[in-house]
């Protein structure tokens, strides 16, 4: 694994889970200063052009830098208030899960688990992707976003590609694969 790899896991448990020693904002920000300072008891040789380096090329858009503050889009297990807008206009969302976990969503619902929020991808590719982080050949769910809103339900997005949602009752959810 690269450093920059680490580097951006390192932050990702910083900002989502164990900010520590950070002045966290409620809406989750931090100072860059004081995260490069955390990340430099670690790796001493990063310096911030590579934290925001990592924060603008990434593929996945993980982290938010506003001025000299930065934080976590999504992921968390600790109360931020991202202050996301609700979107009204998604109809379908996508979900890749293990065999194992899409039987029992498919009876109990997509909950958050140890997170705040539920993750769900705009397409089936990107499910799949994040699917193939815990087995081999993912299960892709289809959440129809356009009926559970009409329940009540909530979606909001993160990024372009990761939607968030406290909760998906099974009745909104499909198996594709």
């Amino acid at each position: 694994m690269d450093v920059k790899t680490r580097v951006s896991k390192l932050m990702s448990y910083l900002l989502r889970h164990s900010p520590d020693g950070l002045d966290m904002d409620r809406r989750g920000f931090v100072r860059i200063d004081d995260l490069l300072r955390r990340i430099r008891d670690r790796y001493p040789e990063v310096d911030k052009k590579l934290l925001i380096e990592i924060v603008e090329k990434s593929e996945r858009k993980r982290f938010e830098i506003k001025g000299d503050r930065i934080r976590a889009l999504y992921g968390h297990s600790i109360q931020v208030n991202l202050d996301f807008e609700e979107d009204r206009d998604i109809k379908t969302l996508f979900h890749g899960t293990t065999e194992r976990y899409a039987r029992k969503i498919l009876k109990e619902g997509l909950k958050p688990m140890g997170r705040k929020w539920v993750h769900l991808s705009t397409s089936i590719e990107i499910a799949r992707e994040v699917g193939k982080r815990r087995a081999k050949e993912p299960v892709i769910l289809r959440i129809d976003a356009e009926k559970a809103r009409k329940e009540g339900i909530k979606f909001y997005r993160a990024t372009r590609e990761v939607y968030l949602c406290r909760y998906v009752p099974p009745k909104f959810i499909s198996r594709l694969s």
